[in-house]
């Protein structure tokens, strides 16, 4: 089992990065989140990992921190939910979100992550509520929010996405009180309905 990886992100293309280790090339999938908290430059990043082994392939997936990992494999044990599912969740939200999404059985808003619907959404607050144990994380927010439009305009153009396109979203924002998560969050929810 390969439990972290420390080394330097060479290449993102959502949701994969590749991570380079003494000149070895691994792919990690990652939640969409983690790729605003990525450096910009030659930075060491350090991933904790879960390794799924199927027939025919081997698919690692990487996470800045241990909750997120913890809950991805919470989100695995239970019964429908493959890894795609299980990071789609937490692509979708915090994990300070999830769990309080699941405290409070919100439903609608794990049916706004593409592929939950009611009843999958049903099924996981359900059986997360007595496994899964996430205390609430204190969020500070930004201290500026001409900086915050300039570092969410920074992740989304390294997501992919265009100028018209990272404008309009920024646009949306509240004018400050958000913390770069949030923002990126936000965004990337607006985006994904305006495509649809």
């Amino acid at each position: 089992m390969i439990g972290r990886l420390r080394g330097i992100v060479v290449h993102q293309a959502p949701p994969w990065v590749v991570l380079e280790v003494q000149g070895v090339g691994y792919e990690l999938e990652v939640p969409l989140g983690t790729f605003a908290r990525l450096p910009t430059d030659d930075v060491t990043v350090c991933f904790l990992t879960h390794l799924v082994v199927r027939e025919d392939a081997h698919l690692l997936y990487g996470f800045l921190d241990e909750d997120e990992r913890q809950v991805f494999r919470q989100l695995l044990k239970i019964s429908g939910v493959g890894p795609r599912l299980a990071l789609a969740v937490l692509s979708g939200l915090s994990v300070s979100a999830l769990g309080q999404a699941v405290e409070r059985q919100e439903v609608d808003l794990l049916m706004r992550i593409p592929g939950i619907g009611k009843k999958t959404a049903q099924r996981l607050l359900l059986e997360l509520k007595e496994k899964l144990i996430v205390p609430p994380l204190p969020e500070a927010p930004s201290s500026g929010g001409a900086t915050l439009h300039g570092e969410l305009a920074q992740a989304l153009s390294g997501l992919g996405y265009h100028d018209r396109e990272i404008q309009w979203a920024l646009k949306q924002l509240p004018a400050e009180g958000l913390t770069l998560e949030q923002g990126i969050r936000q965004t990337l929810g607006w985006l994904a309905r305006r495509e649809s």
